[in-house]
């Protein structure tokens, strides 16, 4: 063993600060379902700013400093506090506000979004081809993107919801195919890992594996956020 280690410390070394950087500093996320479609699709890798919110001692979630607030419209990694897993979702509502949706539409401190029609495409979900409408959301001072599958069953309704301290809702801008807040609950801070910023790079994997080049470098800023 002392031989193997003599003889590999660079490439251990290597190992560990490239373990403390994607645990501590900045990480990359790959896109394995459809629940953030429009804007995140299946073969997206995005790359995720860890030190957006908090410094966390490398290779555990223990936090010693707060870096940042997330802010509505961010799109961030968090650990499920449901099983554990790694999801991506938007964060649309913040300690004090108050929260609901009504038919696919929400209400965040009293003010209902307004929504903007874009497109309506053929999507699939739960294993086959149903009508989605694309619209754009404007809520609360940030504008995102959105998706809705009319036919397909989907929690569509929730709240009113306080958001209480260092708790936070979040929703899969594909709406009725995305299992996030409405199912999950609301994702305590300590479970956020980072802010998605952009697509790294992307491939068709649910068709010829080529590369999207259009969608290298992507920002994934919100369309709008007047911090109102």
């Amino acid at each position: 063993m002392k031989n193997f280690l003599r003889a590999n410390k660079g490439f251990l070394a290597f190992l560990l600060l490239f373990g403390v950087f994607r645990t501590a500093v900045a990480d990359w996320n790959p896109i394995p379902s459809g629940s953030m479609r429009p804007n995140l699709l299946e073969g997206d890798v995005v790359f995720v700013n860890r030190m957006a919110f908090d410094l966390k001692i490398p290779l555990t979630d223990v936090s010693v400093a707060r870096l940042g607030e997330p802010e509505r419209g961010d799109v961030v990694t968090f650990t499920s506090p449901e099983d554990g897993t790694r999801l991506i979702k938007r964060m649309l509502a913040v300690p004090g506000d108050l929260v609901e949706m009504r038919g696919d539409r929400l209400t965040i401190n009293g003010v209902e979004a307004t929504y903007t029609d874009i497109e309506a495409v053929r999507e699939v979900a739960a294993g086959q081809e149903l009508a989605a409408l694309r619209l754009d959301e404007h809520v609360a001072g940030t504008t995102q993107r959105v998706q809705v599958l009319p036919q397909a069953p989907a929690r569509r309704d929730f709240g009113p919801l306080h958001i209480p301290a260092d708790r936070y809702l979040m929703l899969g801008d594909n709406r009725d195919d995305s299992r996030d807040s409405r199912y999950i609950g609301l994702v305590p801070r300590e479970k956020l890992i980072g802010r998605a910023v952009r697509v790294l790079v992307s491939a068709d994997y649910l068709g010829n594996w080529m590369p999207r080049l259009e969608r290298f470098g992507m920002s994934l800023e919100p369309a709008e956020k007047d911090g109102s």
